[in-house]
């Protein structure tokens, strides 16, 4: 079967629906929370190195970066495997992307709480996308406040419909079908449409 993969990160995971089509009907393949950090303050770099002296921040940082990277490629693969392991083709991968972050410096970023904030959001996120590309991979790189314009448009259907859908996928799996399940199930849809 031919499946694609839907992210939605956080500071730290990921929630990863798995979308595949039997019948004409979406399915989900699997769900699962992808872990992007091995260590607690990892989760938020810029937070943890926001008392250090400048070097030392921006060390400390560059190995929360190096460390998402690293993480998000090995669990990319991982999940690649598992489903190739199940005879499933994986043809794309899409990534609920924000707002790109300016060329800030380290000390630029750690000036400014939001700023933290911002990185960290963008860190996970454009690590699952290396990640998707570095294993050959289609990424498909969807802006999240435009997840369901975009759905509507490359799927061909209303919002409502979009909902019935997205609410069947639940009750198939049972819960938790959160906010993040389903904006990664609806990204994976789009990804898996085009």
């Amino acid at each position: 079967m031919r499946v694609t993969f839907g992210l939605k990160a956080h500071s730290g995971w990921a929630a990863l629906i798995v979308i595949g089509k039997s019948g004409g009907d979406y399915i989900v393949i699997d769900r699962r929370r992808v872990e992007l950090v091995e260590e607690a303050w990892a989760r938020q770099p810029y937070h943890a190195a926001d008392e250090l002296e400048p070097k030392e921040a921006r060390t400390l940082v560059m190995r929360g970066v190096e460390s998402a990277r690293r993480i998000a490629l090995r669990e990319m693969r991982l999940l690649w495997k598992r489903e190739r392991a199940r005879g499933n083709s994986v043809t794309g991968c899409a990534v609920l992307v924000g707002n790109p972050m300016p060329g800030w410096s380290t000390a630029e970023i750690l000036a400014v709480h939001f700023r933290m904030h911002q990185a960290e959001g963008v860190l996970f996120r454009g690590a699952l996308a290396v990640a998707a590309k570095k294993i050959g991979l289609r990424l498909v790189a969807i802006p999240e406040k435009e997840l369901e314009k975009t759905a509507q448009n490359t799927l061909g259907t209303s919002l409502s419909e979009l909902t019935r859908t997205i609410a069947q996928l639940g009750k198939s799996v049972g819960p938790p079908w959160t906010r993040d399940q389903k904006d990664a199930a609806l990204a994976a849809m789009i990804a898996l449409r085009q």
